[in-house]
């Protein structure tokens, strides 16, 4: 039976970093549920659909078939068994993906990949709702998050690191609080603690004593 690990909480978290990090030293298949929602996208583009025809996008994705998989240490998406690693990160897939990513049948269709994909792999996957809908099943699964205030100032380092002047860091806390309400009330699988999810707090945590302490974890359900 595939070990699998799911990684739920809100946004600013750490969430990707952390999973990523813990998938390498356990050996398990980080599931990049953005790539697979990018994937989608690459093949609706590929095969002329309007985004903006809910129906016509919901009888095309289903012919979208992907899987994630390690080359040489380097995460690979497949679509219908093609690498598309360098299709997935423009502009006209991002803008097609943020389209199509709001409707249902697409999201099905992802969720029964995401599901095919864990039943046979060792993996780990993040995300608001892995532990609630994605994996219900995941022998572990934990609730990653900190305070608004840390999140809000991690935030504000990575921008600033990247050169941009005085961000305002108000507007970012802001933000991020308005993307957690966000998160935690809308209708279909809103962010909340699943009841066997261990809480992580990071908020006094750096990143190796988190990523040490989701590893402990991993050993104690293994």
């Amino acid at each position: 039976m595939a070990f699998n690990v799911a990684i739920d909480g809100p946004a600013g978290a750490g969430k990707s970093t952390i999973a990523k990090a813990v998938a390498k030293n356990r050996g398990l298949i980080y599931v990049d549920t953005g790539a697979m929602y990018r994937a989608v996208a690459l093949y609706i583009l590929r095969t002329g659909t309007d985004a903006a025809d809910t129906e016509a996008v919901a009888k095309v994705c289903v012919g979208a078939d992907i899987t994630i998989a390690y080359e040489d240490g380097v995460q690979v998406v497949y679509l219908n068994g093609e690498n598309v690693n360098a299709f997935l990160r423009t502009e006209e897939v991002g803008n097609m993906a943020s389209k199509t990513s709001a409707n249902p049948a697409v999201r099905a269709h992802l969720l029964n990949l995401q599901k095919n994909l864990a039943a046979n792999n060792d993996c780990i996957m993040d995300g608001r709702d892995i532990g609630t809908v994605v994996l219900p099943n995941a022998q572990l699964k934990v609730f990653l998050t900190a305070s608004s205030d840390v999140r809000a100032k991690r935030r504000f380092d990575e921008l600033t690191a990247k050169g941009e002047e005085t961000p305002d860091f108000d507007k970012i806390k802001a933000d991020i609080e308005q993307r957690d309400y966000q998160d935690s009330h809308r209708e279909i699988a809103p962010l909340k603690q699943a009841e066997d999810a261990v809480l992580v707090d990071s908020s006094d945590m750096n990143i190796d004593q988190v990523i040490a302490r989701i590893s402990e974890l991993c050993d104690e359900k293994a």
